[in-house]
């Protein structure tokens, strides 16, 4: 069974840097797709950046475009989110999503918060 559990969140004022951490307990080998999304208090989750299994590629949100680093170890079964130039919309509970390239069952994190104000 997989599990993902995220870390890195906190609480950072606006202009400030995050790398938020995303441990694959079982075979990520079998991702089709490793992504990050949040949800903000009030809105519908979103995505904001998705890396392909083989990581060859990934995808962004508008809103995640040159900020935003997707990026994963396999060997240590970890992936991470790298933020620069936090903003206060950024504001979020951000979760780790692994879908299985062949039931296409979708796994999640419990989320990290990231909080940014001044």
């Amino acid at each position: 069974q997989l599990q993902l559990v995220e870390s890195g969140g906190g609480f950072v004022q606006p202009g400030e840097s995050l790398q938020l951490s995303c441990a694959i307990s079982g075979d990520s080998s079998v991702a089709r797709a490793i992504g990050w999304f949040r949800q903000a208090p009030g809105k519908e989750r979103e995505g904001v950046a998705c890396m392909s299994g083989s990581g060859a590629s990934s995808t962004y949100a508008d809103s995640a475009k040159g900020r935003f680093t997707i990026s994963r170890d396999s060997a240590r079964n970890m992936a991470f989110l790298q933020i620069i130039s936090l903003k206060p919309e950024d504001t979020a509970v951000y979760y780790c999503n692994l879908r299985h390239y062949i039931s296409d069952a979708d796994y999640w994190g419990q989320g990290t918060q990231v909080t940014v104000s001044s």
